[in-house]
């Protein structure tokens, strides 16, 4: 049927989306919705000494301005699903610039940025910490990584392996501070009632979100409403909750009215992590045949003052290539920034990169071609874990790309080939990255008209979820993809997973695939049992369904259908 899983298809977002009929967390019109904006602490290290805030409180429009001094008195988050564990307004201490330190809330967002532009600010500054290289000699290993993973992991023995090697390299790579900046900033609006907090977040994960608040604000997670229907980018940075969307609730608890936060695009720099920088150590040892004998990675990062966040550079090392000596370790050093957070394929990305230059490097020394090193150790099983892969298709990986990309015509010299002023490289690389899978929960419903209802409360980040899993649905169920409508981004759903390493489609796609075969048995049963229906009593097993009708499978023919019901 034309719409199922793997056929071509118009997105269900996507007339919403160029129409302007897809409502963003910042466009949301509550009633009375005044709005808010930050003031950032321009020093990185140090210790606000007075706040002057009469001229903003004077400026036309403002409704409060709120520091320290006057915030409402909030638990310190939990790092993850936090953003960061640094409490939120409720102390003069600075730890990075670009921390909020006030926010201005007024009845127009022109009012609140002048009058946010009037907070005059004195500081007792201190020399931050700001170079990762400098703060080397204070690394250190935490206990695990951000997955749950051992921080440090061997096996074998690393200096017994580089002694039997003939051929070894040792280098340095770095990666640096990456921002995510996706189209659609940061945007929260915040309301309060009787019921309790509702926000519509811009956000990867509306469950993430709503178990911060709630500790933040010490109410029970049911009293936290998250609302996130469209994202129009994330790249890991919504991926869990930051001062900003805290501080929208806090003001408009302190007004007594709906608050709209919208960061700006240099704040987008500041307050909402980023993909922190690496120093790399990779060594390698192997025989003159290409095989390795050993090998050591170990990743430092920056993180924050407040919380342990560990880029898992050596992830990826831990398995990728067979070898019976692998040491790896991660370790971090402490800056005056905000903390780090996942970034497109956390670990992974900066990680390979260090590691593939490496294997690069090896095969130069030993004249060997790129590909026939990999080959040469390439890994059978994972070794790390010491079982067998799922699939495995790196080989075919590296042939078909080969063949594409003309990999025989490849100068083996480099920097040996020239079209006019350009000089032309051939490279490749291998990369790999887990396949993640979460808990998830979906609700499958069945109208009198025939339309069905599907709802999950995941979100759909701009990747095509709502139309993802309108088509898992549609074929569980044998019915057009236009009869099912999808809901999605709201924790009054049944729990959905976050948005992030590439898991919503599978996660939630299980899910909902079983609710809707559950919805599936259930209708043929109630088929079954009523005395009125053709298929009365008839056995399950023997009806079918097919283009939105129960019928069943005729006793002489598996191909001829008798009594249809709609």
């Amino acid at each position: 049927m034309d719409g199922w899983i793997g056929d071509p298809l118009t997105r269900f977002d996507a007339p919403l989306k160029v129409g302007g009929g897809a409502r963003y967390s910042a466009e949301i019109p509550l009633p009375g919705l005044s709005y808010a904006v930050l003031v950032p602490a321009t020093i990185a290290s140090g210790r606000i000494v007075a706040i002057d805030e009469r001229w903003a409180r004077s400026a036309q429009g403002v409704l409060a301005v709120i520091s320290f001094r006057n915030s409402l008195k909030l638990q310190r988050p939990k790092f993850l699903p936090a953003g960061q564990s640094l409490p939120i307004l409720q102390g003069p201490d600075i730890h990075y610039a670009g921390q909020p330190i006030a926010v201005v809330v007024a009845d127009t967002f022109e009012h609140a940025t002048h009058a946010a532009s009037l907070v005059a600010l004195s500081y007792d500054a201190q020399t931050p910490a700001a170079d990762i290289d400098a703060a080397l000699a204070s690394a250190y290993q935490p206990e695990k990584i951000q997955s749950g993973s051992p921080a440090a992991s061997r096996r074998g023995n690393f200096e017994t392996g580089l002694q039997q090697a003939e051929v070894s390299i040792s280098a340095v790579y770095r990666t640096p501070f990456e921002h995510h900046n996706p189209m659609e900033p940061h945007a929260t609006v915040a309301a309060w009632d009787a019921d309790g907090l509702t926000v519509y977040e811009s956000t990867q994960g509306v469950a993430n979100s709503q178990q911060a608040l709630a500790q933040i604000f010490g109410i029970d997670p049911q009293q936290v409403r998250v609302i996130s229907h469209f994202l129009g980018g994330g790249f890991g940075c919504k991926g869990q909750n930051w001062p900003h969307t805290s501080i929208a609730a806090m003001a408009a608890k302190q007004v007594g009215r709906p608050v709209k936060l919208v960061l700006t695009r240099p704040q987008m720099f500041s307050a909402n992590g980023h993909r922190p920088a690496t120093i790399q150590s990779v060594q390698l040892g192997a025989n003159r045949s290409g095989r390795l004998t050993a090998i050591r990675h170990d990743s430092v990062n920056h993180t924050s003052l407040s919380d342990d966040f560990v880029e898992p550079a050596g992830s990826i090392t831990e398995y990728l290539y067979s070898c019976q000596n692998v040491d790896v370790r991660h370790r971090i050093v402490r800056l005056n920034t905000g903390t780090p957070t996942f970034t497109r394929a956390p670990g992974f990305s900066s990680g390979s990169f260090a590691l593939e230059c490496a294997m690069d490097e090896l095969a130069h020394r030993l004249q060997m071609d790129p590909i026939a090193l990999r080959l040469a150790n390439f890994a059978e099983r994972d070794e790390h874990e010491d079982r067998p892969w799922s699939s495995n298709s790196l080989r075919l990986c590296y042939a078909q790309g080969a063949a594409h990309f003309g990999w025989e015509r490849r100068p083996a010299t480099p920097g040996s080939r020239r079209e006019g002023h350009w000089q032309i490289g051939y490279g490749m690389a291998a990369a790999s990255y887990p396949a993640h899978f979460r808990p998830a929960k979906a609700r499958a419903i069945m109208r009198p008209n025939g339309e069905v209802l599907v709802q999950c409360g995941t979100q759909d980040i701009g990747t095509g979820t709502y139309t993802v899993l309108a088509q898992v649905a549609a074929q569980a169920l044998a019915v057009p993809v236009e009869r099912v409508r999808v809901e999605l981004g709201d924790t009054r759903l049944p729990v959905g997973p976050g948005s992030g390493g590439s898991s919503t489609a599978a996660a939630a796609g299980s899910a909902v695939h079983l609710a809707a075969l559950a919805l599936r048995n259930k209708l043929v049963a109630i088929a079954i049992d009523d005395p009125a229906s053709p298929l009365h009593d008839a056995p399950a097993n023997e009806v079918d369904v097919i283009d939105g009708r129960m019928q069943r499978r005729s006793a002489s023919s598996g191909e001829s259908y008798q009594a249809l019901l709609v």
